[in-house]
C-alpha cells in the first residue's frame, strides 16, 4: 500500500531519533567547557512530545552518573524532573522513580526540588480552554487517570521518604506553599487536600502539620463567606430557579410534579466560596471517619490521637478567630463518636474559660464554645448539660462573691467582666435550648435543680448580665424562667431597655459611639450548619431551634417587653449576630484576666 506525503508526515517513527552524545560524554565536553551537546540535552529533554522509550534511556543514563549531578548541574536537574512522567507506562514511572531515588540518596541538595516536583502533582495539571476565540486556564477536572496519577506520586513520595528521613522535616513548608489559591476550583482544592490527607497516612509525624495547613486555608475560605452571604445567594438561586420554571411552564406547559421538584443543583451551593469549603469540609469529615473507624468499628486509640492532633489546631487557629460559621464542625463532628471526647472538649473548653493565665479573647471565644455546643450536641445527655452548667454556675457565684467582697462595687463593665458575662450567656443560652430535657424525666427533680441554680443572684447581681447579653437570649431566658417560675428577669430587663446600651468599638475600629445590641461581639460557633453537601452528615447530631408549642410560653410578656419574631429567628439561626466584621476576636474586649476565676475542677454532678 502507498503512502501519500500527507500520511508520512502524520505518522510518527517508531523509534526515537536521538541527537547529540551519551549523557557521560556530554557531562565530559561540559567540564572541559564545550556546551553545544549539554545545551542540546536540554532541549531534548523539554520535547512535550518526548517518547517513552527516549525517557527510559536517559534516566538509566542519568542514574548511571548521577555522582556527578552536582549543584553546576542544577538547571539540566530541573529539566529532568520536569520530564512528563506521571501517567506514562509503567516502565517510565519506575525508571523515574529508580532516579529519584539515587538522586536524593547522593545528591541530597536536590532533595526540596524533587519534593516540589511530586506535590505539584496533588492538583489537576492546568490546562488551556479557548471559548469564543477566549483562552482561559483552568484543572484538568475530567482526568479519568487522577487516581492513578495520584498514587504513582504518593509512591515517589514514600520512595524519598525511605532514603532521606528527614524528608518530613523539609515537606510540611512545601505543602504549606503549594496550596492552591483560594479562586480556583473546587475540584482542584478538593483533590490537594485529599493528597495532604493521605500523606498523613505513610509520613504520621506531620499529621498535626498537615491538618493546620488545611484548616488554616479552610478558615480564610470560611471567613470570605458570611451567613448573611450564603444565605442571600441561596434566596437568589432560588428565585432565578422558580423564575425559569415558570417561564418553562408558561412556554411548554410542563408537568407540575416536574416544575415543584427540587432543583437538578440541590447539593452545589450558590455562593462560590461556600462551594469549595462544602467541598473541603466534606473530603475531611470523610477522613475523620475513615481514620476513626475500622471495619465499621470505632478505634479508640485512633480516635483519641487524632482528637489531641485536632484540639491542637483547634486551639491555634479556630478559637481565636471570630465569626468563622463552617470550619468548627470538624470538631463537633468528632466529639459525636464517642461521649468521652465531646466531654473531653467541654473539659478543655471549662479550662480555657476559668483559667486566669489565659487572655480574655480566649476565655470569652472558649465560653461561647462551650454554651453552643451544649445547646446544640443532640449527643450531649443531659447528665453532661447538668455537670457543665454546675461549673459554669459555681464559678460564676464565685465571681460574684469576689466582686462582692471588694470595698468598691461593681458595676457593668465589659471590659472588666467580660468572661463573667460570656459565661452568663452560656448558661442563658443552654437553658434556653435544653431546659425541655432536664424537665422531662421528672419535672419536679427538674424544677428543684433549675432553682438550685440561683439564678436569681445572677441575673440581680451588680454586673448586670441581663444588660450586655443579646437581646434575643434575654428575652428567651426570660420567659422560660418566667413560666417555671425560676426567675423574674423582666423588671429588671425593662429598667435596662430605659437606660442606654454599653458602647464598645467597632470590631472594625474606628470610634464611632452607636446603640450596641450585641456589646460583648459574641457569637455562637454551632449556628445552623448551611452548606448541603457536608452538611448531612452534620444534621443528624444538630439540635435544631424548635418553637414553644404551648401557648403559655408564647403569650408570656410585659407592656415593655415581648418576645419578637426576631428573637425566634435569631435563635433559628436566621439572624446574623455581632457586626457583621469577620476578623480575629476584637482585642478591645481584652481585659484583666486576673479578675476571680476560682478553680474548680470538671466533675459531675448527678
Amino acid at each position: 500500500m502507498e503512502m501519500d506525503g500527507g500520511d508520512f508526515l502524520n505518522t510518527p517513527p517508531l523509534k526515537t531519533v536521538r541527537f547529540g552524545c551519551s549523557v557521560v560524554e556530554t557531562l565530559a565536553k561540559y567540564k572541559q567547557g564545550d556546551l553545544s551537546d549539554y545545551e542540546l540535552l536540554k532541549h531534548q529533554l523539554a520535547n512535550p512530545d518526548i517518547k517513552d522509550a527516549q525517557i527510559i534511556t536517559w534516566l538509566q543514563e542519568f542514574r548511571n552518573c548521577v555522582a556527578q549531578l552536582t549543584k553546576d548541574h542544577e538547571q539540566l536537574i530541573y529539566a529532568i524532573l520536569r520530564l512528563p512522567w506521571v501517567g506514562r507506562s509503567q516502565a517510565v514511572v519506575e525508571a523515574y522513580m529508580g532516579f529519584l531515588s539515587n538522586l536524593v540518596s547522593a545528591q541530597t541538595v536536590f532533595l526540596c526540588a524533587c519534593l516540589k516536583m511530586v506535590v505539584s502533582h496533588f492538583s489537576p495539571k492546568r490546562v488551556t480552554i479557548c471559548e469564543e476565540g477566549v483562552d482561559f486556564s483552568d484543572s484538568d477536572d475530567e482526568d479519568q487517570n487522577l487516581p492513578r496519577n495520584f498514587n504513582q506520586c504518593h509512591q515517589a513520595l514514600q520512595l524519598i521518604t525511605r532514603y532521606v528521613p528527614s524528608t518530613s522535616h523539609f515537606l510540611v513548608p512545601i505543602l504549606q506553599n503549594s496550596f492552591p489559591f483560594v479562586q480556583t476550583s473546587s475540584r482542584t482544592q478538593e483533590c490537594y487536600v485529599h493528597n495532604l490527607l493521605k500523606v498523613t497516612v505513610y509520613i504520621p509525624t506531620i499529621r498535626r502539620d498537615i491538618l493546620e495547613i488545611i484548616i488554616g486555608q479552610m478558615l480564610k475560605l470560611d471567613v470570605n463567606a458570611s451567613r448573611s452571604e450564603i444565605e442571600e445567594a441561596e434566596e437568589n438561586a432560588l428565585r432565578s430557579q422558580r423564575a425559569d420554571n415558570s417561564t418553562e411552564e408558561a412556554l411548554f406547559d410542563m408537568d407540575e410534579d416536574l416544575l415543584t421538584g427540587p432543583p437538578s443543583s440541590l447539593g452545589t451551593m450558590a455562593h462560590p466560596v461556600a462551594e469549595r469549603l462544602d467541598s473541603l469540609m466534606t473530603v475531611l469529615l470523610a477522613y475523620i471517619k475513615e481514620v476513626c473507624y475500622v471495619n465499621g468499628t470505632l478505634h479508640t486509640d485512633k480516635t483519641k490521637e487524632l482528637y489531641r492532633d485536632m484540639l491542637n489546631v483547634f486551639d491555634k487557629l479556630i478559637l481565636p478567630t471570630h465569626a468563622s460559621c463552617h470550619i468548627q464542625y470538624v470538631i463537633f463532628y468528632l466529639c459525636s463518636f464517642r461521649l468521652a471526647i465531646a466531654e473531653a472538649f467541654l473539659e478543655h473548653l471549662w479550662k480555657i474559660l476559668q483559667s486566669p493565665s489565659q487572655p480574655s479573647v480566649h476565655r470569652q471565644a472558649a465560653a461561647g464554645y462551650m454554651g453552643s455546643f451544649l445547646a446544640r450536641a443532640k449527643f450531649i445527655p443531659v447528665l453532661t448539660v447538668r455537670a457543665c452548667l454546675d461549673l459554669l454556675i459555681s464559678w460564676i457565684q464565685c465571681y460574684i462573691d469576689s466582686q462582692d467582697s471588694k470595698d468598691r462595687q461593681a458595676c457593668c463593665d465589659i471590659s472588666l467582666h467580660g468572661p463573667f458575662y460570656t459565661a452568663c450567656q452560656a448558661v442563658f443560652y443552654t437553658l434556653i435550648f435544653r431546659h425541655g430535657a432536664i424537665l422531662a424525666g421528672n419535672m419536679k427533680t427538674g424544677l428543684e435543680y433549675l432553682q438550685s441554680l440561683n439564678l436569681e443572684r445572677v441575673v440581680m447581681c451588680q454586673m448586670n448580665p441581663l444588660k450586655v447579653c443579646i437581646p434575643a437570649v434575654t428575652n428567651m431566658f426570660a420567659a422560660i424562667t418566667r413560666k417555671y417560675q425560676v426567675v423574674f428577669c423582666y423588671t429588671i430587663i425593662e429598667r435596662n431597655n430605659r437606660q442606654i446600651l454599653p458602647v464598645v468599638r467597632s470590631s472594625g475600629g474606628g470610634d464611632s459611639v452607636r446603640n450596641n445590641t450585641n456589646p460583648l461581639d459574641s457569637f455562637f460557633p454551632y449556628d445552623p450548619y448551611l452548606l448541603k453537601r457536608s452538611g448531612q452528615l452534620i444534621g443528624p447530631l444538630y439540635q435544631v431551634w424548635e418553637e414553644p408549642a404551648d401557648s403559655e410560653l408564647l403569650a408570656t410578656k410585659t407592656v415593655h417587653q415581648d418576645l419578637k419574631e426576631d428573637d425566634y429567628d435569631f435563635l433559628c439561626g436566621e439572624m446574623t449576630q455581632g457586626d457583621g466584621i469577620v476578623g480575629m476576636t476584637p482585642s478591645s474586649l481584652d481585659s484583666n484576666p486576673s479578675i476571680g476565676s476560682p478553680p474548680i475542677s470538671f466533675q459531675r454532678h448527678g
